[in-house]
Protein backbone atom coordinates (compact mmCIF):
# COMPACT_ATOMS: atom_id res chain seq x y z
CA UNK A 1 0.00 0.00 0.00
CA UNK A 2 1.35 3.48 -0.61
CA UNK A 3 2.22 5.73 1.98
CA UNK A 4 2.26 9.80 1.77
CA UNK A 5 2.48 12.48 4.18
CA UNK A 6 -0.84 14.28 2.87
CA UNK A 7 -0.58 18.17 3.44
CA UNK A 8 -3.79 19.90 4.81
CA UNK A 9 -4.66 22.08 1.84
CA UNK A 10 -4.72 18.80 -0.55
CA UNK A 11 -7.30 17.08 1.98
CA UNK A 12 -9.56 20.37 2.46
CA UNK A 13 -9.70 20.64 -1.08
CA UNK A 14 -10.38 17.18 -2.09
CA UNK A 15 -13.04 17.14 -0.02
CA UNK A 16 -14.87 20.23 -1.28
CA UNK A 17 -14.46 19.37 -4.76
CA UNK A 18 -14.61 15.83 -5.83
CA UNK A 19 -13.34 16.51 -9.12
CA UNK A 20 -9.92 17.14 -9.85
CA UNK A 21 -6.36 15.65 -8.67
CA UNK A 22 -6.79 15.98 -4.76
CA UNK A 23 -10.56 14.86 -5.16
CA UNK A 24 -8.91 11.54 -6.35
CA UNK A 25 -6.31 11.52 -3.61
CA UNK A 26 -9.37 12.07 -1.44
CA UNK A 27 -11.20 9.20 -3.30
CA UNK A 28 -7.91 6.50 -2.85
CA UNK A 29 -8.32 7.77 0.59
CA UNK A 30 -11.55 6.83 1.25
CA UNK A 31 -11.04 3.16 -0.46
CA UNK A 32 -7.85 2.49 1.63
CA UNK A 33 -5.35 2.34 -1.46
CA UNK A 34 -3.20 4.60 0.32
CA UNK A 35 -2.29 5.19 3.89
CA UNK A 36 -1.36 8.99 5.53
CA UNK A 37 1.24 9.24 7.67
CA UNK A 38 0.41 11.35 10.55
CA UNK A 39 1.15 12.57 14.14
CA UNK A 40 -0.42 14.70 17.14
CA UNK A 41 0.39 18.19 15.19
CA UNK A 42 -0.79 17.14 11.78
CA UNK A 43 -3.92 15.77 13.22
CA UNK A 44 -4.74 18.83 15.11
CA UNK A 45 -4.18 21.11 11.95
CA UNK A 46 -5.85 18.83 10.24
CA UNK A 47 -8.79 19.40 13.00
CA UNK A 48 -8.33 23.25 13.09
CA UNK A 49 -8.68 23.81 9.54
CA UNK A 50 -11.42 21.83 8.91
CA UNK A 51 -13.55 23.62 12.09
CA UNK A 52 -12.95 27.00 10.20
CA UNK A 53 -15.77 28.75 10.04
CA UNK A 54 -14.90 29.14 6.23
CA UNK A 55 -16.11 25.70 5.43
CA UNK A 56 -19.02 25.55 7.37
CA UNK A 57 -20.89 25.82 4.34
CA UNK A 58 -19.41 22.24 2.84
CA UNK A 59 -19.02 20.03 6.08
CA UNK A 60 -21.58 20.80 9.49
CA UNK A 61 -20.05 19.85 12.66
CA UNK A 62 -21.19 15.82 12.35
CA UNK A 63 -19.38 15.57 8.49
CA UNK A 64 -16.40 16.88 10.31
CA UNK A 65 -16.49 14.74 13.17
CA UNK A 66 -16.71 11.74 10.71
CA UNK A 67 -14.15 12.82 8.73
CA UNK A 68 -11.94 13.40 11.75
CA UNK A 69 -12.74 10.05 13.11
CA UNK A 70 -11.83 8.22 9.97
CA UNK A 71 -8.78 10.24 9.58
CA UNK A 72 -7.80 9.26 13.07
CA UNK A 73 -8.48 5.44 12.82
CA UNK A 74 -7.66 4.93 9.15
CA UNK A 75 -4.04 6.52 9.01
CA UNK A 76 -0.55 5.83 10.21
CA UNK A 77 0.38 7.40 13.73
CA UNK A 78 4.56 7.94 13.12
CA UNK A 79 6.69 9.98 15.68
CA UNK A 80 9.18 11.74 13.58
CA UNK A 81 12.89 10.92 14.34
CA UNK A 82 14.00 13.87 12.21
CA UNK A 83 13.93 17.85 12.73
CA UNK A 84 14.31 20.34 10.32
CA UNK A 85 14.46 24.02 10.60
CA UNK A 86 14.17 26.86 8.38
CA UNK A 87 11.45 26.86 6.43
CA UNK A 88 9.36 29.68 5.18
CA UNK A 89 6.69 28.96 6.95
CA UNK A 90 6.67 27.24 10.68
CA UNK A 91 3.72 25.52 10.31
CA UNK A 92 4.93 23.10 7.30
CA UNK A 93 7.15 21.17 9.71
CA UNK A 94 5.12 18.71 10.84
CA UNK A 95 4.59 17.68 7.26
CA UNK A 96 7.98 17.68 6.42
CA UNK A 97 9.58 15.88 9.27
CA UNK A 98 6.69 13.38 9.01
CA UNK A 99 7.61 12.85 5.58
CA UNK A 100 11.49 12.84 6.16
CA UNK A 101 10.98 10.04 8.80
CA UNK A 102 8.79 7.84 6.97
CA UNK A 103 10.80 7.97 3.53
CA UNK A 104 7.25 9.14 2.03
CA UNK A 105 6.20 11.41 -0.62
CA UNK A 106 4.62 14.70 0.35
CA UNK A 107 1.73 15.60 -1.56
CA UNK A 108 1.03 19.19 -1.23
CA UNK A 109 -0.50 22.30 -3.23
CA UNK A 110 2.33 24.47 -2.14
CA UNK A 111 5.93 23.43 -3.46
CA UNK A 112 7.45 26.13 -3.23
CA UNK A 113 6.53 26.26 1.13
CA UNK A 114 8.67 23.01 0.97
CA UNK A 115 11.85 24.46 -0.70
CA UNK A 116 14.08 21.18 -2.37
CA UNK A 117 17.35 23.54 -1.38
CA UNK A 118 15.95 22.81 2.38
CA UNK A 119 14.93 19.44 1.85
CA UNK A 120 16.74 17.38 -0.52
CA UNK A 121 16.10 14.29 1.15
CA UNK A 122 12.13 14.45 0.62
CA UNK A 123 9.78 14.16 -2.14
CA UNK A 124 7.19 16.68 -2.76
CA UNK A 125 4.76 16.59 -4.96
CA UNK A 126 1.85 18.08 -6.54
CA UNK A 127 -1.06 16.26 -6.42
CA UNK A 128 -1.37 15.54 -10.14
CA UNK A 129 2.10 14.62 -10.12
CA UNK A 130 1.27 12.14 -7.33
CA UNK A 131 -1.73 10.70 -9.44
CA UNK A 132 0.31 10.49 -12.87
CA UNK A 133 3.26 8.61 -10.99
CA UNK A 134 0.27 6.32 -9.53
CA UNK A 135 -1.01 5.91 -13.38
CA UNK A 136 2.51 4.51 -14.66
CA UNK A 137 2.81 1.61 -11.80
Amino acid sequence: MNRIVLDTNVLVSGMINAHGYPGRIVDLLREEMIELIVDDRVLSEYRMVLKRPKFQRYFDSQAVGNILNFLEQSTIYTIPVKTITGLPDPDDVPFAELALSAGVPLVTGNTDDFPESLLPNIRVLTPAEYIREREVR
